[in-house]
């Protein structure tokens, strides 16, 4: 990979968990961070942050003249009920926001060389067995159009000569630095509660990423004139909910974990954990063909690694 030394690197929709993982690792590496967003991180370093709301042009687009390369996380947390409301936030937020991107960047002169845009791996769907890569078919349901929409928002956004790199990143372990920890905190309490069973049949894919690797890869799709399109974001072992709830127990140390069948998750998820029982219910396994071919080497290419980095800090 080449270096982010010096590099001015503007991430907007920075300030949840995987945006301030990654401007750490961004500021670590000797580069310049400017965080886009509504609210200012929870967490303090040498980053700066530029009040965003996402919807339209106004003075922030001023952060991204001359800036190196800009990368897009902006999108409401689809960790909720999915109710009509929310439905309709998590795919506004996500098309307004890479639209308002795009027209700041057509209103000011030295616009970033190369574009980083989030997608997401649920793009494919819930096939129950198939394993999915950068060519395979997208599925069918609210995630796939939102992954749809999302991505052709950055096509018809991105300027005709800036570098467009879209990662279709799956579920990420990392750790709780005052940001949240995703669901992977969640899923970690629930685990040392004894609770942290199988799910339903337990066959439905998880494939996941570490943080660690996901921001290696950010960094790469930077630094690495030769990247460019769709790559799926994922380690090259995904492994079924059942196996990964297992492994994340032993880590735990909790030999204990109950099973849960699908009818109690429809009920509880909603009212005890307001979200969609549906996160867990159904899921996929997804690998990367192109990221072997771009030559990129994981750190954590196996769950057990994966998880015990995390339990370990």
């Amino acid at each position: 990979m080449g270096s982010l030394h010096g590099k001015r690197i503007v991430i907007a929709g920075g300030s949840g968990f995987l945006g301030m993982s990654m401007a750490r690792y961004f500021v670590n590496e000797g580069a310049n961070v400017i965080i886009l967003s509504r609210s200012p991180p929870k967490v303090h370093s040498d980053w700066r942050w530029v009040n965003w709301g996402g919807r339209s042009l106004g003075e922030w687009k001023d952060a991204l003249r001359s800036a190196d390369a800009v990368v897009n996380l902006a999108g409401r947390s689809v960790n909720c009920i999915k109710t009509p409301d929310h439905q309709d936030e998590i795919l506004r937020s996500r098309i307004e926001s890479t639209s308002a991107l795009g027209q700041a960047m057509r209103s000011i002169d030295q616009a970033p060389p190369v574009w980083v845009q989030m997608s997401t791996a649920h793009i494919y769907g819930d096939p129950p067995s198939a394993v999915c890569d950068e060519d395979s078919a997208t599925g069918i349901g609210l995630a796939p159009t939102v992954g749809r929409e999302w991505e052709q928002a950055f096509a018809a956004s991105k300027l005709d000569n800036q570098r467009g790199v879209v990662m279709r990143t799956s579920f990420v372990i990392g750790r709780n630095r005052g940001a949240g920890g995703g669901a992977m905190s969640t899923l970690g309490w629930l685990a040392r509660l004894g609770l942290g069973g199988t799910v339903g049949s337990g066959s439905q894919g998880m494939s996941w990423i570490h943080e660690t690797d996901l921001n290696r890869l950010f960094d790469k799709a930077i630094t690495d004139e030769n990247m460019s399109g769709v790559y799926v974001a994922s380690a090259p072992n995904p492994v079924s909910q059942a196996e990964f709830m297992r492994t994340l127990r032993r880590t735990v140390r909790m030999p204990i974990g109950l099973p849960s069948p699908e009818w109690l998750v429809r009920i509880a998820a909603p009212l005890l954990l307001r979200t969609d029982p549906e996160l867990v219910i159904y899921g996929r396994y997804v690998v990367s063909k192109r990221l072997a071919d771009a030559g990129f080497d994981f750190e954590y290419p196996d769950l057990v690694s994966a998880l015990s980095e995390v339990d370990s800090n």
